[in-house]
């Protein structure tokens, strides 16, 4: 069903990306062997880690643990289909941040 509602999204999905120069850079990274993009895990070797890209046009909303520099960090899990939002008015300003607990803290009454 994903692949389906994904597949139309593929086609000039790269020009006017949000990630064009990133998967720009890990192509012609990957063909020189430098670590990029779609390239091999350093955590595990065999695992095939290519992406299609596709156009920016759906939203999803997700739950996530944490996000750090950028980025969802211990992966975001998708929750709904958000047909109501256009990708023009999710941003990561609108994130909740939770603080991280810092040890010092936890372990102090110990």
């Amino acid at each position: 069903e994903l692949a389906t509602r994904l597949e139309p999204l593929e086609r000039e999905a790269v020009s006017g990306h949000p990630w064009e120069e990133w998967i720009t850079l890990g192509e012609q990274a990957r063909a020189g062997g430098q670590r990029a993009p779609g390239g091999l895990s350093r955590w595990n070797a065999g695992k095939d880690m290519s992406f299609i890209p596709v156009r920016v046009e759906l939203v999803v909303e997700v739950a996530y643990e944490h996000v750090m520099s950028g980025r969802f960090r211990h992966g975001a899990r998708f929750v709904r289909w958000r047909e109501d939002r256009s990708p023009e008015s999710c941003t990561y300003a609108q994130l909740d941040e939770v603080p991280p607990f810092e040890l010092h803290e936890i372990f102090a009454a110990g």
